[in-house]
């Protein structure tokens, strides 16, 4: 199932400053060849559920690896079964 997903991830205890580890986020979601967008609160993904799921819980694994031992995560996603549709998709309707 295709989805257009809109994930925040936040480690948890490492102080103010995230950015050492969103850097290591944003990398592996690049490898995974999904079509994504970074927003200044998270990241905008499309692709099927099982791959983006992957990618999350991949990016939750290599936090754990680097020593964040609490990862706050939010997953907001939405499906369109009548006809495909992606990101350029959805803000191109409401281009003017």
């Amino acid at each position: 199932m295709k989805i257009i997903a809109d994930l925040c991830i936040v480690p948890m205890g490492v102080g103010p400053s995230v950015s050492r580890y969103i850097r290591e986020v944003r990398d592996i979601i690049e490898a995974s060849g999904l079509v994504h967008v970074m927003h200044a609160n998270g990241t905008n993904i499309e692709g099927e559920m099982a791959a983006v799921t992957a990618v999350v819980e991949a990016c939750c694994a290599r936090l754990t690896e680097l020593g964040v031992e609490r990862v706050f995560c939010t997953l907001v996603f939405s499906t369109r079964t009548d006809k495909p549709q992606t990101m350029a998709d959805k803000l191109a309707a409401i281009a003017d």
